[in-house]
């Protein structure tokens, strides 16, 4: 979510005439769009700003500033540490950003106190929709759909930095889509904080299907769209409805992200997390069963306090029977705002270390063994952007989300490619154009 915020950002700023430069060395300003989920994020953030200001010693003229979910938690305390900031601009004000930065260049706030700008705005959430010259045109882009979180769990700083849920309409949204579909968009992926629960009870069941089945469905038939995914979503929001679609919605690409959080019952009730792991196991496999390629990633937290070792047995075996081939594990990471930080019982670094490695281990391992199934398989490619590593190399990733890289020619890119699969890893499928 973050990188779409930066692109519409960088969008308007474009648009006023400012030039996005590759080498921060020779800008004039610096924005740091940042995030306030683990302690580490804030700290990395505060430090990188931190260094950037020392240049103002040299030139007066340089603008720094931070956006984002740090800036909404912390706000004007920043100044405590960074007193020269020039600006801090929370997550529902982006689109006023070109207007503060105007002002603080042209002098029109002398002598330059930081600008600080937190509140709240009916319809932000349809003010994030535009894609930067050069983004525009590629091959997969992120469209938001809402803002916000109404969801309480124990350890999340979300819903304080993000606020409630807060929805675009439908046609917006089909607009937007048109729009990057005309500029040669192949692939959509639908942005929201629970984007599965998009327009509860704000927008009308239709036919028994919720708000965002009856958003996919519509996505469906734009021509020209070659697929569709969704980011991030909520055990409680995939009913029914939504996980039949995977089963006639052609453009629905066979992933999806479930985060389990842990699969012991008394840490996810300590966590605000209204699914059992019988529940939660349930949805894995009726996923499983619409699609015999369908993949399944997770987001899974280890050492939340009173975790026990019996507890985290429990979401091993549930990790294991999931058969995830694709995860985000995180140590618990204390966030002050939060129900979680008045926990006892706290589990200790080095133990929260240990599991987090047992669990990584078990990753590799599931991740390898799935994508050994795919060797000498035939798959249809997205061909995203040039490899990191190896001449003529491309990369694409598969309609399951799997990443492969091949040789090709770089006019390839935002095309439709299929691809033989020779070579496998954890990571990564290495093949050839078919």
């Amino acid at each position: 979510m973050n990188e779409r915020d930066s692109d519409d950002v960088a969008y308007k700023l474009k648009n006023r005439g400012y030039e996005i430069v590759d080498n921060e060395d020779i800008a004039d300003v610096v924005l740091l769009n940042t995030c306030s989920v683990r302690e580490q994020a804030e700290n990395k953030a505060l430090g990188k700003t931190g260094h950037l200001i020392k240049r103002k010693k040299k030139n007066p003229k340089f603008i720094v500033g931070i956006m984002g979910c740090m800036a909404q938690n912390r706000g004007s305390e920043i100044l405590d540490t960074l007193p020269d900031l020039d600006l801090i601009v929370g997550t529902q004000k982006f689109h006023h950003i070109p207007d503060y930065l105007d002002k603080i260049s042209k002098g029109k706030m002398s002598p330059r106190p930081a600008v600080i700008d937190l509140d709240e705005e009916t319809g932000s959430q349809d003010q994030i929709r535009n894609h930067s010259s050069g983004k525009f045109l590629q091959a997969s882009a992120f469209v938001s759909i809402m803002q916000g979180c109404n969801m309480k769990c124990s350890f999340c700083i979300v819903p304080k930095t993000r606020g409630k849920e807060r929805y675009r309409s439908i046609e917006s949204i089909i607009e937007e889509t048109h729009e990057l579909v005309e500029g040669g968009t192949k692939e959509v992926t639908l942005l929201g904080q629970i984007v599965n629960a998009y327009g509860r009870g704000s927008l009308p069941k239709v036919n028994n299907k919720t708000p965002f089945v009856q958003l996919l469905e519509k996505l469906n038939d734009i021509d020209g769209l070659e697929r569709i995914r969704f980011t991030s979503p909520h055990p409680i929001s995939f009913g029914d409805d939504l996980i039949d679609c995977y089963k006639y919605l052609p453009k629905l690409c066979e992933h999806a992200h479930l985060p389990m959080q842990s699969g012991s019952d008394k840490i996810l009730k300590i966590m605000n997390r209204p699914y059992t792991r019988v529940r939660f196991l349930e949805i894995v496999n009726r996923l499983r069963s619409t699609q015999s390629t369908m993949r399944i990633s997770t987001d899974v937290i280890v050492g939340f306090p009173g975790e026990t070792e019996y507890d985290f047995e429990l979401t091993k075996s549930a990790f294991k029977e999931s058969g995830f081939e694709m995860a985000f594990i995180f140590k618990y990471s204390e966030r002050s705002g939060t129900k979680a930080v008045n926990l006892s019982n706290v589990v200790p670094t080095e133990i929260k270390e240990r599991r987090n490695q047992e669990l990584l281990s078990m990753l590799r391992s599931q991740s390898k063994e799935s994508n050994s199934k795919s060797l000498g398989g035939k798959f249809e490619i997205l061909v995203e952007a040039k490899a990191k590593k190896g001449v003529n190399m491309l990369m694409g990733r598969t309609r399951c989300n799997r990443k492969v890289v091949f040789e090709g020619d770089i006019t390839e890119i935002g095309t439709i490619k299929h691809v033989i699969i020779k070579e496998t890893s954890a990571t990564t499928l290495a093949g050839e154009s078919a």
